[in-house]
């Protein structure tokens, strides 16, 4: 070993000792070849009776002095906390493997009880994991609590055998009665996918304890972020749940707005550059408006949210006590939209949670959304090709035993077929729309609604039915009914949406009837509020009932402000 080599060993070795239990060569920069290189490193292991925790980061360990080091390690049965994050600089890929098997050996020879395992920045792919997948199957870690496997480049294998692994640790541990109780669990930067992801999600599921869950930037899209979803409603203690840059759009938004309205002790969300888009944001709004009364922290930045969404969420924080921070920054809410959302802050006596906009996109331009239908078009002609269903299609599905004359009206509603269903007409329509579902009910609402005259015989029927079904399905939860409204106002061509819905030619029927309806005691006063941001916003797509369209206005501002 060099003079200067065994100078820098001798330096890093007086820093060692940090607090109790806790050996510490974190940083030093040490290239660590061989069993020379390591031979005081791995006496100063061997001396130290009652070693916790060993921070070996910032160094570069080949095989042969793990080996040494692991060797050391054999007799330390109080060990719990090895943090061995960017350890293997410059090794070869295919070394990892080789010195994490001997570390993890030695750890399960000493018969020591992990609480937190550190392997971030390490980049040994799925073979790296395969590294550590009998180490995570033992007893050794059946105590484990933090997992931190940042950066190490997983991928879909090493994600699977990372799950598979979990799974096994939880049944052994299980059989023992003493569970696995996982409670932070990162793994950032690995390219993780649907398929990584979702076999995760099953194992967090089992287990049931997490508290923190950390998977930024794996290429996650909508199927495996609603899969997680899933596996944190079993996760009734998650605290801090990151998902910042992957892929919501609207399913994976309102699965995972689903799951939240589950969790009562969560404190920060972060869905940064998740593409949760407006539709998101108003479904992540119902929650806020019904649940979530520990959060602190909601990061929704550069997700394509436009003003009005913006404002929906900004009157949904106004009464979270413990609210510190709101961040939409880099969203598309135009220089307007901007002061409106300060102003709308500042009017809360909330401006001081409000993160910067200095990243604001500025308004989507029409153009833009023109370009983005066509091309949603051309998709679903292309999967119409491939053989694949496009789910976009036909939003009101009736059940194949459906009622004649209910399949009659729905499919091609007129004032004659309406009445021709007679008194229970409302009973019927209520039998075979789900209200559960919030495309069929908005549906169901403008096909009704399209029919509103000044006949009064169809006028009656016409407004007696809407009352029958809306009250039903504004008897079920905010979030279900904010999904309603969202898909009503992508339909009216008051907001951009994604999915099934599709903007249909407004009538004044469609906006009078709407204006009937929001009168009513079924129709709470926060869903009036959502629907005025929206028409006072961009009334001008209701220019062709530009009566209809201002009577409805009125009615909103006095619903949400009595006293005008």
């Amino acid at each position: 070993m060099a003079s200067d080599d065994i100078a820098l060993l001798a330096e890093a070795l007086s820093k060692t000792h940090v607090g109790y239990g806790e050996l510490s060569y974190k940083g030093q920069g040490l290239k660590l070849d061989n069993t020379e290189s390591v031979k005081e490193l791995v006496r100063e292991i061997e001396e130290y009776q009652g070693l916790r925790a060993l921070r070996l980061e910032g160094n570069t360990v080949g095989v042969e002095a793990a080996q040494a080091i692991a060797k050391a390690l054999e007799c330390k049965d109080q060990l719990q906390s090895c943090h061995w994050s960017d350890m293997f600089t410059g090794r070869l890929r295919s070394e990892i493997p080789t010195a994490l098997r001997s570390l993890g050996s030695a750890l399960m020879t000493a018969g020591a009880r992990l609480r937190e395992l550190d392997l971030s920045d390490n980049a040994f792919g799925p073979d790296g994991v395969k590294g550590i997948e009998t180490l995570l199957k033992s007893s050794v870690c059946h105590s484990l609590q933090e997992l931190r496997l940042n950066n190490c480049g997983m991928g879909i294998g090493g994600g699977k055998i990372l799950a598979a692994a979990l799974t096994e640790c939880h049944e052994q541990s299980s059989v023992l009665g003493a569970p696995l109780k996982l409670k932070v669990f990162q793994a950032g930067r690995n390219r993780l996918e649907n398929e990584g992801a979702t076999a995760l999600a099953l194992a967090f599921q089992l287990m049931g304890s997490l508290e923190e869950v950390h998977m930024p930037q794996n290429g996650i899209n909508h199927a495996g972020v609603t899969a997680l979803a899933i596996a944190m409603q079993h996760n009734p203690h998650l605290r801090i749940l990151n998902l910042n840059d992957n892929t919501f759009t609207k399913r994976g938004a309102l699965a995972m707005a689903q799951a939240l309205r589950h969790l009562r002790t969560v404190q920060v969300i972060n869905f940064g550059d998740c593409l949760v888009r407006s539709e998101g944001a108003i479904a992540l709004s119902a929650v806020l408006r019904e649940g979530l009364p520990t959060l602190k922290e909601l990061n929704l930045s550069f997700g394509e949210i436009t003003e009005a969404a913006a404002l929906v969420l900004a009157q949904a924080v106004q009464d979270k006590p413990h609210m510190e921070k709101l961040d939409l920054n880099g969203n598309c809410l135009g220089e307007e939209g901007c002061e409106a959302l300060k102003e709308t802050m500042d009017n809360m006596d909330r401006a001081d949670i409000l993160a910067s906009l200095s990243d604001d996109e500025g308004e989507p331009d029409e153009d833009e959304e023109e370009e983005e239908e066509v091309e949603d078009e051309e998709n679903g002609k292309e999967m119409k090709e491939n053989g694949v269903k496009d789910e976009r299609e036909s939003p009101v599905k009736l059940e194949p035993t459906c009622h004649p004359e209910i399949l009659s009206f729905l499919s091609s509603p007129t004032a004659e077929t309406l009445l021709k269903l007679g008194d229970n007409r409302t009973g019927l329509i209520q039998q075979h729309v789900d209200v559960s579902d919030p495309d069929k009910v908005a549906d169901a609402f403008l096909r009704i609604s399209s029919l509103y005259s000044d006949d009064h015989e169809v006028k009656k029927a016409v407004l007696e039915t809407i009352d029958i079904l809306l009250k039903k399905a504004f008897s079920g939860s905010s979030l279900q009914t904010y999904s309603f409204l969202s898909t009503l106002l992508v339909m009216l061509g008051l907001l951009k949406g994604e999915g099934k819905a599709k903007k249909v030619q407004v009538l004044p029927g469609h906006l009078l009837v709407l204006e009937h309806a929001v009168q009513q005691d079924y129709f709470p006063q926060d869903h009036a509020t959502l629907l005025d941001t929206f028409v006072s916003r961009h009334g001008k797509a209701l220019k062709s009932c530009s009566h209809a369209r201002d009577s409805l206005k009125s009615t909103l501002e006095r619903r949400i402000s009595p006293e005008c």
